[in-house]
């Protein structure tokens, strides 16, 4: 049986649930809600497992916050044996517009802290992840602010269909692979 560790990033609290730096948390509880499965605390961080056609999808939100996500990844990928190449990291992207997402096999960690701590304990920049665009609206030296700040009025109206369009793409990465996924969802 294959196993998948798709994890979402973001931070826990209810202070940051709507924040565009929690789009990692939103998919996975998106996903969650629409196939009926619940995320337990256990350690590191909430986890859930999900079959899908033969596949097991362990879900992962991290405890550490976002930027000790690695210590959370690691453990979770050594724990339930899952191969580097079935990780796939769900994160935020300022350099993508709103909504567009996209898959890639490896790169350098954007800036991003998350990204840049898991890149360093796995070791690598050869990992599985799905940026989630946020765009850059924001004046000079205010980058903080607006990844912590909440989704805007009309993102909102438009989020619910993004999600759906999230979920199509983990389910794909899962069962297609990651080289057609790509082909499939970058740019859409």
């Amino acid at each position: 049986m294959k196993k998948f560790l798709i994890v979402g990033l973001g931070n826990i609290g209810d202070k940051y649930e709507e924040t565009r730096h929690n789009i990692g948390f939103k998919v996975l509880d998106f996903f969650a809600k629409q196939e009926d499965f619940a995320f337990e605390t256990q350690k590191l961080g909430d986890m859930a497992t999900y079959k899908l056609k033969g596949r097991t999808l362990v879900f992962l939100k991290p405890s550490t916050f976002m930027n000790l996500s690695g210590k959370a990844v690691t453990y979770w990928l050594t724990k339930e044996k899952v191969p580097h190449e079935n990780l796939l990291v769900i994160t935020d992207d300022l350099n993508l517009p709103f909504g567009s997402i996209r898959l890639k096999t490896k790169g350098s960690d954007g800036g991003h802290n998350g990204l840049k701590d898991i890149q360093a304990k796995l070791n690598t920049t050869k990992y599985n992840r799905f940026r989630f665009g946020i765009s850059d609206t924001f004046s000079k030296g205010r980058q903080v602010d607006y990844v912590l700040g909440e989704w805007n009025t009309e993102e909102m109206e438009k989020l619910p269909e993004r999600l759906e369009k999230s979920v199509e793409l983990i389910k794909s990465f899962v069962l297609a692979g990651v080289n057609n996924t790509m082909n499939s969802f970058n740019g859409k």
